[in-house]
């Protein structure tokens, strides 16, 4: 039986973890800045990388594990490259930074690439596809992930050697449709998930886990903590396998950060690094049949038939926005687990609140 949820206000929880935060000693701007960012991802569904997070935030402040008084180093800023190295900084901040001066020089010259490296966890990779449409740009993310043991086994694999490593690509809205928006790990299903479904006491998917000995398991126990036990498959076999290890490469590699590999040094934490393109699709043709083709597809795409009536075809983001209107409304649900785990934080960092 699954554990009972509650039904959070979206503007309290946000001030909730914006408190933790600052309690913990991160600056109020970034911590107003991850509070939201972690806020967003409970009401866009993805509760994997919502404020569940700040406990573990929490460990990562006291820990050293996160830079609090970090200064960000340009490596590299012509007409069309940005190359940032974050000092162990907060993600979500960093993040939004690189995605706004990257699409001013995409805007500008047509395209751009950019890359963030040393950069403590970045959350929702999705929520810099949407900055990015919103700004009317094309955007393609890749992340890896460092300072943590790996956690998917390749393909063919029986112990872990990656990260979930997530690819996402957004692309603007057009007049009748909204934003594309792909977003996922390369794993079956992401850590946060696994962690999710053991506070709730909850199976999870056949396929997506193996245990210490390399067999296949549905039981997310292994995974609970923080001394992982077992390994998340990837996505698709061969396919997720080699998207992960594409990600090592461009976000790691080319990113500066390093890769999972055991000679980058492995301190408890996350730490990742980011490749990412920007694309102004103005710069590659007629704009309006753009938007008329995307809107075709769309249509037909969408056309099809569903297998089951209940569940038809969605537009990629649509998932995301309509769980968004209506935990907007009814609040954002959170087991009773996580809700103690955010309540002890704050009591050791001294904070009154309680959820």
């Amino acid at each position: 039986m699954s554990a009972p949820e509650h039904r959070l206000n979206p503007t309290d929880l946000k001030a909730f973890c914006t408190t933790l935060l600052c309690a913990g000693g991160a600056r109020p701007d970034d911590a107003a800045c991850v509070a939201a960012h972690l806020v967003d991802a409970n009401l866009k569904g993805h509760d994997s990388h919502g404020a569940g997070l700040v406990p573990a935030y929490a460990r990562h402040m006291k820990r050293g594990l996160v830079n609090l008084e970090a200064s960000e180093q340009v490596l590299a800023n012509t007409s069309v490259i940005l190359r940032i190295n974050a000092d162990g900084g907060w993600g979500a901040p960093a993040g939004r930074r690189l995605v706004e001066r990257a699409c001013v020089k995409a805007s500008e010259h047509g395209l751009a690439a950019a890359t963030l490296g040393h950069v403590h966890h970045l959350g929702r990779i999705g929520a810099y596809a949407e900055q990015a449409a919103a700004a009317g740009l094309v955007s393609l993310h890749f992340v890896n992930v460092t300072d943590h043991a790996p956690l998917v086994a390749p393909y063919r694999g029986s112990d872990a050697r990656f990260g979930t490593n997530p690819v996402c690509i957004g692309y603007p809205a057009t007049p009748s449709r909204p934003a594309f928006l792909l977003d996922m790990a390369t794993s079956q299903i992401a850590l946060g998930k696994v962690r999710l479904a053991a506070n709730r006491g909850v199976a999870v998917p056949s396929g997506s886990l193996i245990d210490k000995r390399g067999m296949p398991t549905t039981d997310p126990g292994g995974m609970a903590g923080f001394e992982l036990e077992g390994a998340l498959t990837p996505l698709g076999k061969h396919k997720g396998y080699g998207l992960a290890f594409a990600c090592e490469l461009l976000a790691g590699v080319l990113g500066g950060g390093g890769t999972i590999q055991p000679g980058t040094t492995r301190k408890g934490g996350i730490t990742n690094g980011l490749f990412s393109i920007f694309i102004d699709p103005a710069a590659f043709g007629d704009t309006d049949w753009m938007k008329a083709e995307t809107d075709a597809m769309a249509r037909y795409a969408l056309a099809s038939p569903p297998m089951d009536w209940d569940s038809p075809v969605l537009y990629p983001g649509d998932p995301e926005r309509a769980i968004a209107g209506k935990r907007a409304k009814e609040g954002i649900p959170m087991d009773e687990v996580t809700i103690r785990q955010l309540n002890k934080a704050a009591e050791e960092l001294g904070v009154v609140e309680r959820l």
